[in-house]
This record gives C-alpha cells, structure tokens and sequence, in this order.
C-alpha cells in the first residue's frame, strides 16, 4: 500500500524495519531540557525586545524591534508546541500505532515542524532587508517602512510560511514518521515520487535562499555603514545601525550554522531520490542542530545590547589597555545625537511646523 496516499497508515511500514533507535530516558530528559531553556530563552528576550519597542516606539529603530519581536515569538510558540509533542511521543515509548489511527497527530506535528523551521529564516531575511533599505534609503524607510506596514510584512510571511506546511494536506499526501520515530516531516526514505522530491527541495531551497538573501542584505549593509563612518566624521544617527547590524550578522551566523547541515540534507534526499546515502542518524543530528538555532536566537538579543556591548567594551579596554574612543564623549556625542537626529529626520511634520512658525510671525 502507497502510504503517502494512506492517510490513516502513513508512514507505519516505517515502524517495523527502522535501525535507527534513540534511548527513551536520555531523549525525554534532552527534549525537556532544550524545551526549558527554549521558552526561558525567548520569554526573557521578548521582555527585553517590548521595553526597547516602547522606547524607541516612534524612531527607525522600532520596525527593526517589532520585526525581532515576531521572531521571538515564532521560536517561543515553536519550542511550546513542538517540544510537547516530541516529549508526549517519548513518553508514549513512540508507540505511533497507538495513538496516531487517525494520522491527525503527525500531520499536525509536520506542519508545526516546516512552519517553525520556514518562518525564523524569513523573518531573519525580511529583518536583513528592512535593515538594508533603513541604511541605504533612508527617506524610503521613514515615509513607507511604518508600524503599520511592518505588521503587514509579519503576517505575509507567517500565511506563506503556513501555504508551504499546509501544501502536502491539500494536494492529499500525509506527512511521514520517520525511521527516528520521534517527528514528523516529508517523506524521506525511498522518495521516488516526483512530488515528494518536489516538498523536500522546495523547503530546502526556501530556506537556502532566505539565508542568501540575509547574507547579502547583511553585506551591503556593513559596507554602506563603513563607507559612511570612513568618509564622515560625524556619527550621529548612526550608532543604533551598527547595533542592529552585529545583532544581524549573529543571527545569519547562527541560522547558518545551525541550519545548513539540515537545509543541504534534505536537498540531497530530494536530489538524489531513492539513491540517496543519508541514514537516520544523519538526519536526525541535522535536526537538532535546526533545534538549537530557536535556542541561540534569543540570546542575540540577551547579550548583544548596548548595554553589554559597552560593558564589554570597557573591560577589552581595561584589560588591553588600550584607549580606541573616548567612552564617555561616544556615549554624549554618538547615542544622544543618534537618537536626536533619528526623532527629528524621521518626523517632517514637526520639522515643517518649525519652519513654518518664523514665517507665520512676520506675517502678523
């Protein structure tokens, strides 16, 4: 029987001949463990994300935040609903039969997963885009890249996010257990169906090109900011951009480093079909270097603020000895004058009332 047009048997004949084994108490104290530290994690970075937004509710720097905070919040929602059901299938010593007659419990478990793991790598490059535009175009970004707008951006991302997870549903073909029997995904062992190929290099290639995109986003960003910090002397409205760009680049380098291995696997299943060479093991270490990126996420935001950043700063220049900047003048000068520059260029009403007032004067 073709399980993947067998909604109700998908994936069972899997169960019988996998070589693939995992050991029940050290995996449900790993998932705990990581599910833990993942909602910690991105709770803590949420508050941190909102206190900020508030302060900077109506400044450049507030799409970027909002955009951060959807992030968050995708990762926070992604280790509550897929760290459960991962926990739930060790603690039913993966007996799928069971409890899955229906098939209801993979499929859901095999949306969640390609939509927890499509929507942090396009949100990751609509943050790098968005951050691109605020640097190089910056007029563009003031008058077009509002609150309003930003969420609009949030929520196109997460409905194709959701089309992509949805799509093997509506074409009728039921996500698989896999040889692991611990998650749910596309078919991954004997793919010879060009539609399952297809769902496999489909994903991969999304978040390929999301990373892609990051990357140069990211790059031209650093490059405008250098080129401008070389040329001009004055840094006002320019500290928060580099904030915000190391923030970014730690990002790229997590998702990349964490998602490559799994991205480039299920690129190779979906390339090489029913001749590929990956073994279970394979796929699932990938997987859970995928799991850490929604871990290390947050603590971008944690530890690189500009308050620990200039922590760090004093103790390198303590314990180098060496005097790059003056700190207190780059707090008075740069930080003050950034955020000055940033409310007036980024409120021409107020500006043009400024104007206006001396020559309403002379008038009377």
């Amino acid at each position: 029987m073709n399980s993947s047009k067998s909604p109700g048997l998908a994936g069972f004949g899997i169960l019988k001949n996998t070589t693939c084994h995992t050991e029940k108490k050290i995996s449900v104290f790993f998932s705990i463990i990581f599910m833990t530290v993942g909602i910690l994690s991105n709770s803590l970075a949420i508050a941190i994300l909102m206190k900020a937004y508030q302060r900077f509710r109506q400044k450049s720097k507030a799409s970027f935040l909002l955009l951060a905070s959807g992030l968050v919040v995708t990762d926070l929602f992604g280790h509550l609903i897929n760290g459960a059901i991962a926990v739930f299938v060790y603690a039913s010593d993966k007996d799928w039969i069971r409890f899955n007659q229906s098939n209801i419990l993979c499929s859901v478990f095999g949306i969640c997963m390609v939509f927890f793991g499509l929507c942090p790598l396009f949100l990751g490059s609509v943050m790098a885009v968005e951050r691109c535009i605020g640097v190089t175009k910056p007029i563009f970004h003031s008058t077009k890249m509002t609150s309003k707008h930003v969420k609009m951006m949030l929520t196109m991302v997460c409905l194709f996010a959701v089309l992509i997870a949805l799509l093997p549903i509506l074409r009728f073909r039921a996500y698989q257990i896999q040889a692991s029997r611990t998650w749910c995904f596309y078919k991954t062992e004997h793919v010879e169906d060009w539609e399952d190929r297809f769902y496999l290099l489909l994903f991969s290639c999304l978040g390929l090109l999301a990373l892609a995109i990051s990357f140069l986003c990211n790059a031209v960003t650093g490059i405008t900011l250098l080129r401008v910090k070389f040329k001009s002397q004055q840094r006002q409205g320019r500290s928060h951009h580099f904030e915000m760009i190391i923030q970014l680049l730690a990002i790229m380098c997590v998702s990349c480093i964490c998602w490559s291995p799994f991205l480039v696997t299920m690129a190779r299943i979906g390339i090489n079909e029913s001749r590929s060479k990956e073994t279970c093991e394979t796929i699932l270490f990938a997987l859970r270097m995928a799991t850490w990126n929604q871990i290390l996420d947050p603590w971008v935001y944690i530890l690189l603020r500009k308050a620990v950043l200039k922590n760090l700063y004093k103790i390198t220049r303590g314990c180098c000895g060496v005097h790059i900047i003056n700190l207190h003048m780059w707090e008075l000068s740069s930080i003050k004058n950034s955020l000055k520059v940033a409310a007036i260029s980024e409120s021409p009403v107020s500006s043009k009332q400024i104007n206006l007032q001396p020559l309403s004067s002379t008038g009377q």
